[in-house]
């Protein structure tokens, strides 16, 4: 039996891959919603097996709005994995979460417009349940990794995703704080869905690289910025993601791993079977032969 990855790990901007990785391969997988947005890098950190994903593709070449969320979920599903860990840049709402700070929300707001959000359709419907859009055992123990870090972190928080790639405006800003929000990013949405859908624990690691664009004495985000920030914190959470290896329970029964089992309310004989081996890889164990 092929040996599973312990976890996942997909690289937002300035995290285009894992340090020391050993016994490295590159793996090119098609699945029934296209490529994903780069090979899926394999090997191993602590002894365990790992899988890096670059969401925005080699040299950073596809937009937020471009991701194939759905085949880079589903890739990383075919492959075994069963927690995933989203890194991403992001503008803080609050004075407290300040540039260099690590925050692990708990929270999410989905702002975009043009994204598939789902797995589901095609004569299948599913409603999964998103109270609580991270996995709490996962975000747990992140934060427990990222305390033993050189960074301050902050453990809760909403994120709001926007579609991008442009950044907020100042109206857009202030109405988000009054939203009660904590940080704001690109990604997040519709990624953290469509892996509780795939049955995946999931965590946000979002460094804060700026202030968004309502800070009174701060100025507006540039991407300038964003980078000198980035480059300061990779090494910390590529730390941090090592020592969240060393870590990870060998066994967990989650519930974000039986997330379908109460959610398909389409009876089985109107799934199309077209849909049906699409889908296969998600929903065979619900479904009767």
């Amino acid at each position: 039996m092929t040996e599973k990855p312990v976890i996942a790990v997909i690289g937002g901007t300035g995290l285009y891959q894992l340090a020391g990785l050993e016994e490295i391969q590159a793996l090119e997988i098609d699945t029934p919603f296209g490529r994903p947005s780069a090979p899926l890098v394999t090997g191993y950190l602590t002894n365990k097996k790992v899988v890096f994903l670059a969401r925005h593709g080699i040299g950073h070449h596809i937009m937020p709005s471009e991701v194939n969320y759905l085949a880079n979920i589903y890739a990383l599903k075919s492959l075994g994995v069963e927690r995933v860990v989203g890194v991403s840049a992001c503008g803080s709402l609050r004075d407290d979460y300040a540039p260099g700070h690590v925050v692990i929300p708990d929270q999410l707001v989905d702002f975009t417009r043009q994204r598939s959000r789902t797995f589901f359709g095609e004569s299948l419907v599913a409603h999964v349940s998103m109270a609580d859009p991270f996995c709490l055992s996962l975000s747990s123990l992140a934060y427990q990794a990222l305390t033993q870090c050189e960074v301050i972190t902050h453990q809760g928080g909403t994120a709001i995703t926007i579609e991008g790639p442009r950044f907020s405006t100042r109206a857009e800003s202030h109405l988000f704080r009054a939203w009660g929000g904590s940080i704001v990013n690109m990604t997040t949405c519709p990624e953290a869905f469509l892996a509780r859908e795939a049955e995946m624990c999931y965590v946000s690691i979002a460094h804060v690289t700026d202030y968004d664009a309502w800070h009174a004495i701060e100025e507006p985000v540039t991407i300038e910025t964003v980078i000198q920030t980035l480059n300061r914190n990779t090494s910390i959470i590529q730390e941090s993601i090592r020592k969240l290896i060393e870590i990870l329970p060998q066994e967990d029964d989650c519930a974000c791993r039986h997330s379908l089992e109460k959610a398909i309310i389409t009876s089985p004989d109107r799934i199309s079977l077209e849909t049906r081996k699409k889908l296969n890889l998600l929903v065979n164990k619900y479904l009767p032969a």
